[in-house]
């Protein structure tokens, strides 16, 4: 009798436990909150085999000892809701009424790509990339979401190593260079003899005239003096006459 007594009441229990479950699920489905679910890859993915993250100084992790999971946060239109990652990468945030999304993934060290999650009063979902440039260009993601690091984050800016093409392409040696460049090889790309005779006349000579020399500024600028001036070489006769003839 009191064993027929007892398997009554787990009966009545029983029973009375079904009831409640179904009670929750039909208060889910009235009152419009939806999970949203997904899996996050390891930071470690972008890596080459044998370098670790940023933050486990180029170690290699392993899985009993990598607890990148801890550092991993998940948040909802910027912390409206949050949520965690377990230890096989898996996430789920509960409650969320339908509506549009932005979903981020939080690491110090990586960068994960936003997504944008759509919950029609259906409960149907689209998950699309974010796209803050063009928004009207619609580019579809798998559902359940599948996110993965994008790239590492640069705290600190590579210091710049010396070139020689940064001293050569300077403004001050591009002043200094071109100028004889040109005044060396246009002479030569001159085909007509008579305009080639008149640069040569006219620029080489008073250049070698006038410029000094490299010893006699060093000197005037060690010592002080002014360089003596260098004497003028005689015209000759049949230049002179030419030059009255002109005139």
């Amino acid at each position: 009798m009191c064993l027929k007594f007892i398997v009554f009441a787990a009966l009545i229990y029983s029973g009375a436990g079904e009831v409640v479950i179904g009670q929750d699920e039909l208060v889910d489905e009235v009152s419009g909150l939806y999970t949203i679910e997904g899996r996050v890859a390891p930071p470690e993915s972008i890596f080459p085999p044998g370098q670790g993250s940023p933050g486990s100084r180029g170690a290699p992790m392993s899985k009993e000892t990598s607890k990148w999971q801890t550092e991993v946060s998940i948040t909802i239109n910027d912390g409206e809701f949050k949520g965690f990652v377990r230890e096989d990468g898996q996430f789920i945030i509960s409650g969320v009424p339908s509506g549009s999304y932005i979903l981020d993934v939080h690491h110090p060290d990586v960068f994960y790509e936003p997504v944008r999650v759509e919950i029609n009063p259906k409960g149907k979902f689209r998950a699309r990339k974010v796209n803050y440039v063009q928004p009207a260009q619609i580019m579809q993601v798998p559902y359940p979401l599948r996110m993965k690091p994008l790239m590492p984050f640069k705290y600190f800016q590579t210091r710049e190593q010396w070139k020689i093409t940064d001293f050569l392409f300077s403004p001050m040696v591009l002043m200094m260079v071109l100028p004889l460049v040109l005044m060396l090889v246009l002479p030569k790309m001159i085909n007509d003899p008579e305009t080639k005779k008149e640069i040569d006349n006219l620029q080489f000579p008073k250049m070698g005239n006038d410029m000094p020399e490299i010893s006699e500024m060093l000197t005037s600028l060690l010592t002080g003096k002014q360089p003596e001036p260098k004497d003028k070489k005689p015209v000759p006769a049949a230049r002179q006459t030419k030059k009255r003839k002109d005139q």
